[in-house]
């Protein structure tokens, strides 16, 4: 077991272990301790109290000291620079012309350090920038860029239910939150509705997943077939998460009339999505024009063949015909071709001219 005391350092921040040692440290206390960033003020949110040592990185560093009201002064001066500071680098990155949001400026408790937070879109080169604040501030510079999560929980707001943010009033971690919970929750998928102020999906969906989890579990789902105790069968088709209740659908040929039933009495024997019958109409609808699309050209082939068949008959008919034609024409020449020398040798025999012949 290991002996520890919990300190946060913003509001709501997340929660350090450190070793009291033997100072009476109660809730509330402003503590001074040293952290990777240097020496810190924080406020312990934890009493002494001993812990399991796989839930402790060794080795814990010790609180310097409980908090004077030099400390106290200090620490209000600090907050004075950073104001300051905030303001200046701002102006810089106007100069600069560079594309980041700068959320705050924090100073560490002994002012050997400043830090800058900052929101980007993507990498920003800020060396110059960086150059500019050492030799105004003469102390270590460092910018950390931050998410839009953490830049809200940093100047805090009211969210739509009209209470503090929860980030800035009590959460220490961003716990992940999908739309698959708002599902849960029979909530509007409306963007505008499901999210916070930093425009990602609102926390508090996390608080009550767990309790939809479990009255889910023993609700039916939109579209089982369910059996009632009053001996009739029907199709779910709305479901009270709340109060336990479903809305069930009879259906008798032309006539629908919709009941709600506590989960307790009905009995799931079936799944059925909605609108199955009418999809499976749809399909033999399509079933039955594909098949008589493929029967058509059976039947359009059959007459095609048989005019295939017929044409070259007229075409021979034809042909014996004009032959027959043609025959006959060449007869009738010949004779009106006779008859004219006739009539020549005849006009020559009694002197008379061919062209007075009436």
């Amino acid at each position: 077991m290991a002996r520890i005391v919990g300190v946060h350092f913003r509001n709501a921040g997340k929660v350090y272990y450190f070793d009291p040692k033997d100072l009476d440290i109660k809730m509330g206390d402003k503590l001074i301790v040293e952290t990777a960033r240097g020496v810190e003020m924080g406020t312990a949110t934890l009493p002494p109290q001993d812990v399991e040592d796989d839930k402790v990185v060794q080795p814990l560093k010790e609180v310097i000291r409980i908090a004077t009201e030099e400390d106290l002064v200090k620490e209000v001066e600090n907050r004075a620079k950073e104001d300051e500071a905030y303001r200046k680098c701002k102006e810089l990155i106007m100069k600069h012309e560079l594309e980041m949001k700068l959320v705050e400026a924090e100073y560490t408790f002994d002012n050997n350090k400043l830090l800058f937070y900052f929101t980007a879109e993507g990498r920003v080169d800020f060396r110059e920038l960086v150059k500019e604040l050492a030799g105004i501030f003469r102390t270590r510079i460092e910018l950390r860029q931050i998410g839009v999560r953490d830049e809200t929980k940093v100047l805090g707001g009211i969210g739509i239910c009209g209470r503090e943010l929860c980030c800035k009033s009590y959460l220490t971690d961003f716990s992940p939150v999908s739309i698959k919970m708002a599902k849960t929750q029979n909530l509007s998928l409306n963007p505008t509705k499901i999210s916070g102020v930093c425009g990602r999906l609102m926390c508090c969906l996390t608080n009550e997943e767990e309790t939809y989890e479990f009255l889910n579990s023993n609700l039916p789902k939109i579209g089982d077939e369910v059996h009632t105790v009053d001996g009739s069968d029907g199709v779910v088709t709305q479901v009270n998460v709340l109060r336990q209740k479903v809305k069930v659908l009879f259906e008798e040929g032309d006539n629908r009339e919709l009941r709600e039933y506590p989960t307790e009495e009905l009995t799931v024997t079936g799944h059925r999505k909605k609108g199955q019958n009418h999809q499976n109409q749809q399909k033999q609808n399509k079933e039955e024009k594909k098949n008589d699309k493929k029967e058509e050209p059976k039947k359009e082939d059959k007459p095609v063949e048989k005019k295939a068949e017929s044409q070259p008959k007229k075409e021979e008919n034809n042909s014996s015909d004009n032959a027959s034609n043609g025959g006959n024409g060449e007869n009738k020449n010949k004779h009106r071709r006779n008859r004219h020398r006739n009539r020549n040798r005849k006009n020559k025999s009694e002197g008379t001219p061919s062209g007075n012949e009436s």
